[in-house]
């Protein structure tokens, strides 16, 4: 009895030091990185984003445009031609950077990157960036027709408001492997074409994978699951410590544009933090996060077969639309 007495108050410690543990030092790191507001932006006057009109673009880039990449020539120059014509709504200057890709397909090295510039030339640019490639012979819905989707509604409603200050959308190119990481990411082009003129850049924003949600998160780390909600209902700001500003005006503008939650995460490049293309602004000290439904960690179908249309919310797609609008106004300012 003195021997399972002993063993229960050992074990009651034991539980009252992780607890402590929990509280006094894991809280506060879970806060730090989070950074929750409460604070409203309120949305802009004017148009909100369409979930049918983003339903109809995700279709067909993931069907009638698919399989997107360097590897199938003809379908890749018909989703620029697509995204050409996408962007160019009343009031943009779209224009096409071109740049070769050495790990390309032969032959198929020379890609492109199409951008819509919006405003003003002069001041702090403001950039929304997604990449238009799919991995494999995927029909990359969510990866990253979703984002393209999301770049080409924002261009139709940036061309329905008066923009004072200067924005740039831009569709990459080369984002998939075997280009990822590497200096030929269409990503990694612009970002160096805006350091070597020089441009100073107050914000640039990635869409990356924002339309699929579900009931349940998943995660792949323990501390995850402790610091951010159990559903799979919300939009992610994903940056490191010295875009934690950024990263709450981006939620604030979250917050007044719709009942879309927002998170962020705000600290070491940890959890796949850096994998898209706000990496490459990074390398050139540019303030820049990542939007995102979280991908794999939420997403089975990642680069996969069943990566399809149907699978995909256009409802919230169209609420974290929103959401990058005010904040793109609001920065722009």
């Amino acid at each position: 009895m003195k021997l399972i007495k002993k063993f229960l108050s050992s074990g009651i410690r034991i539980l009252i030091a992780l607890v402590a543990f929990l509280v006094f030092i894991c809280g506060p790191v879970m806060l730090t990185v989070r950074q929750p507001t409460f604070a409203k932006t309120s949305f802009p006057t004017g148009l909100r984003a369409d979930s049918d009109r983003l339903h109809w673009h995700v279709e067909y880039l993931a069907e009638e445009l698919a399989p997107r990449n360097h590897n199938y020539p003809e379908k890749l120059a018909a989703t620029v031609s697509y995204i050409t014509t996408g962007l160019s709504v009343p009031g943009a200057q779209v224009s096409l950077q071109s740049y070769k890709a050495k790990n390309a397909a032969p032959g198929q090295e020379e890609q492109v990157n199409v951008i819509a510039r919006f405003g003003s030339k002069e001041g702090p640019v403001v950039i929304v960036g997604a990449h238009y490639d799919a991995a494999g012979n995927f029909p990359g819905a969510d990866d990253n027709a979703s984002g393209t989707a999301g770049l080409l509604e924002l261009a139709r409603l940036l061309s329905q408001r008066e923009i004072t200050g200067n924005i740039e959308l831009v569709a990459y190119g080369t984002e998939e492997g075997p280009f990822f990481g590497t200096e030929q990411m269409g990503s990694a082009v612009h970002a160096r074409s805006l350091a070597e003129q020089g441009r100073t850049v107050k914000a640039m924003l990635c869409l990356e994978m924002i339309g699929y949600f579900v009931e349940q998160q998943e995660y792949n780390s323990w501390a995850l699951r402790l610091a951010y909600p159990q559903d799979g209902l919300y939009a992610a700001v994903v940056g490191r410590w010295q875009d934690r500003h950024l990263a709450k005006t981006v939620k604030s503008c979250f917050n007044g544009a719709s009942d879309l939650h927002a998170v962020s995460y705000s600290g070491p490049v940890l959890f796949g933090a850096d994998l898209s293309d706000h990496r490459n602004y990074w390398q050139h000290g540019y303030p820049a996060v990542m939007i995102t439904d979280t991908a794999f960690l939420r997403n089975h179908n990642y680069h996969t077969a069943a990566d399809t249309p149907d699978t995909l919310d256009y409802q919230r797609m169209a609420k974290v639309v929103d959401g990058v609008l005010s904040a793109v106004l609001t920065l722009s300012l």
